[in-house]
């Protein structure tokens, strides 16, 4: 017998389910999102959502970002990073607005956000509402005209001979690289570090962090959790280095390319910047399974890896996950939520389907499609996902993850797996191919199962399923 599912990873009416009936499925009826409003906090079974205040909201403030946490909320969201929130440097400023990556006062707040108050507010009802907030960290560098230069310190910093002045990093020609040789910048960079976690900050992501040396990481973290060890600390980095001076996640940047090459393999994806063709080697399921192998003995538990199909970098500078990876965007965001160590992100406006660049330098609100059906329906698939990866335990990074057990016999083009613990199992089928494709079920991967928008699914062995292009079955019992 044969079974056909349709599209579930790139249809957004489909909200993350098997098929068409699960369509109407409403919350109240989804047990994944009653078991998750139960389950409290864990930083290994997390979901990471990155707020970019100045594109968030109309307004772009700290004030109107606050009056979205309850959605986040809503929809499964357990830490909040926040882009640089830091005053923007005006010597060699991009655009109108500037970078947030180029900061003058690390104890300060822009005021294009408004004030501390404001964002003193903003961490009070994020914490109210049980979310973490994260900060994003530049320690790597400052602005040209940053207080600590002004101050007179040009010691704190690796200077051009030539110039006289800060070097330029790569084409950042808004900021100064700061020199980790001076001890008392270093000091200063921890006292800065310090106002925020007394603050009440929950963590931070921290920029270009293999950057910056280790041992200054180890030494900061160690001081910083001795005022609250329960800190969540994610790099911007796939040194392995990084995890042992104290950070418990890093980007799984390798993985990130690795989706886009996929689905280049099966669809035409265009650059709208006007470059023609994205040109990516296209890799498959093999190549996957080669990386997930290297990355299992690299980075070796309790270590987590953020996973993404898109980020504020990505984002304006690549392209949105549409035009990277074309019908295949769904599958791929589907997957973060359920392999090994992984940390799945979401980026603003990701949860709405915004299908256009942000600008980086400029204002350029999402809101326009908040309210809209077509947004509706991103919302519930995150908000799906998100639930079924709380309820769901095994699905958790940390000491002792659940490993990958691949399906034998699985197409080429398909990745078929379960992850079991303690009597929780997830079964996973994806078609990483723009051609529908039959798979032979094994007794590996047969029971009844639930799918993340509450659809129940029998899966029985020996039975042929066929998986539409782009098509993935994730489930769990």
């Amino acid at each position: 017998m044969k079974r056909f599912f349709m599209l579930v990873a790139a249809a957004a009416t489909l909200v993350g389910c098997c098929n068409k009936a699960a369509e109407k499925t409403t919350d109240e009826a989804n047990v994944w999102v009653k078991a998750a409003e139960a389950c409290e906090y864990d930083k290994y079974n997390s979901v990471v959502y990155e707020l970019n205040i100045r594109q968030a909201t109309e307004e772009g403030t700290f004030a109107a970002a606050e009056r979205y946490l309850p959605e986040l909320k809503n929809m499964g969201v357990d830490i909040v990073w926040l882009m640089p929130i830091s005053p923007i440097g005006v010597d060699g400023r991009k655009g109108t607005l500037g970078s947030y990556y180029s900061i003058i006062d690390y104890k300060a707040v822009n005021p294009e956000f408004g004030t501390m108050d404001d964002f003193k507010s903003f961490l009070a009802t994020a914490h109210d509402l049980g979310i973490k907030v994260i900060l994003d960290w530049v320690a790597n560098h400052t602005s040209r005209d940053a207080k600590w230069w002004q101050e007179g310190k040009k010691d704190w910093y690796v200077m051009d001979d030539e110039t006289g002045l800060p070097i330029v990093e790569y084409d950042w020609t808004d900021i100064a690289k700061l020199n980790y040789n001076n001890f008392e910048m270093r000091a200063a960079m921890t006292d800065a570090l310090r106002f925020w976690v007394e603050l009440g900050i929950d963590g931070f992501r921290c920029d270009v962090a293999m950057n910056v040396p280790g041992d200054y990481w180890k030494g900061a973290w160690e001081e910083l959790k001795a005022i609250n060890p329960d800190l969540y600390l994610l790099a911007e980095g796939e040194e392995e280095w990084l995890h042992e001076s104290g950070f418990d996640a890093t980007y799984a940047w390798e993985l990130h390319h690795i989706f886009n090459a996929m689905a280049k393999g099966g669809s035409e994806t265009k650059n709208v910047a006007g470059d023609g063709m994205i040109k990516t080697d296209a890799k498959g399921v093999k190549d996957l399974k080669e990386y997930l192998a290297r990355d299992d003995e690299k980075y070796p538990a309790p270590a987590m890896r953020l996973m993404f199909t898109s980020n504020h970098d990505e984002n304006s500078w690549a392209g949105t996950e549409f035009e990277r990876m074309g019908d295949a965007y769904r599958a791929f965001a589907t997957l973060t939520f359920v392999l090994p160590k992984s940390q799945p992100l979401i980026y603003t406006g990701q949860e709405i389907g915004l299908d256009r660049r942000l600008e980086f330098f400029e204002k350029d609100s999402v809101k326009e499609l908040v309210d809209t059906e077509y947004g509706k329906e991103f919302r519930t698939y995150y908000k799906n996902m998100a639930a079924f990866r709380h309820a769901n335990k095994v699905l958790a990074a940390g000491a002792n993850v659940a490993p990958m057990v691949y399906m034998e016999g699985a197409p080429e083009s398909v990745l078929a797996f379960t992850r079991e613990k303690d009597g929780n199992k997830v079964v996973a089928l994806f078609n990483f191919s723009a051609e529908p494709v039959t798979v032979t079920l094994t007794e590996a991967v047969a029971g009844d199962y639930t799918c993340p928008c509450g659809k129940e699914v029998k899966l029985v062995a020996g039975e042929q399923m066929e998986l539409g292009a782009w098509a993935c079955v994730v489930a769990a019992k």
